[in-house]
């Protein structure tokens, strides 16, 4: 979490990380703290149930998006949420879209965002939302007029996944403007999609 505010990935009280613990526990960073000096005692553990067991703590207001997600995506250990500027900035535009085709790492690392209709934040309707959209197998979603959401086997992934949206979506800005795209070709991205199911 403070890696996401030091990046300029999130401001010190927006985004969320979650990590599961277990088949039943999972830990998520609370509301109403500084992202940017949160510690290790500051985090909460809750059960899949929806029931926190740090009383001390307030979970995020997305715990509930957070437990859907690993409910229904069982590779999925580490989920982050956050409101990167540009990648932010393009899920209030129309078409809401990142390009993927623009660099090979970037297709390789994410392959195609999905998208989440708008759900106001905090609600049981955005994760039902997000629990759809990941459903057909996507590592990072673009939620509408929010921000965006990344998911891995381990918080590396989910991190390396989310810097890569942001630095996709900048890419995607400066190609609307240069208006001298060479994107992937059809054959070059399904080349990349097989690596990317091949790899661990």
């Amino acid at each position: 979490m403070r890696r996401l505010y030091q990046r300029g990935l999130t401001t010190c009280s927006g985004g969320n990380v979650s990590f599961r613990l277990s088949d039943d526990r999972f830990l998520i960073t609370p509301s109403a703290l500084d992202k940017g000096m949160i510690n290790y005692r500051q985090i909460a553990v809750m059960t899949l149930s929806g029931e926190n067991l740090s009383l001390g703590l307030k979970p995020s207001i997305e715990a509930n998006m957070h437990r859907r997600i690993l409910e229904c995506r069982r590779d999925v250990n580490a989920i982050i949420h956050a409101h990167p500027k540009h990648a932010s900035f393009l899920t209030a535009t129309r078409p809401c879209r990142i390009r993927t085709d623009l660099l090979a790492e970037a297709r390789f690392v994410l392959g195609e965002p999905a998208f989440a209709p708008y759900a106001l934040m905090g609600t049981p309707e955005l994760g039902k939302k997000l629990e759809s959209a990941l459903a057909g197998g996507a590592h990072a979603a673009l939620l509408e007029n929010h921000g965006v959401l990344t998911i891995g086997k381990s918080l590396l992934e989910a991190f390396d996944r989310i810097e890569i949206l942001e630095a996709a979506a900048e890419m995607t800005l400066m190609a609307e403007d240069s208006g001298k795209l060479s994107p992937l070709g059809s054959q070059r991205l399904r080349e990349i999609d097989a690596m990317s199911l091949l790899s661990p």
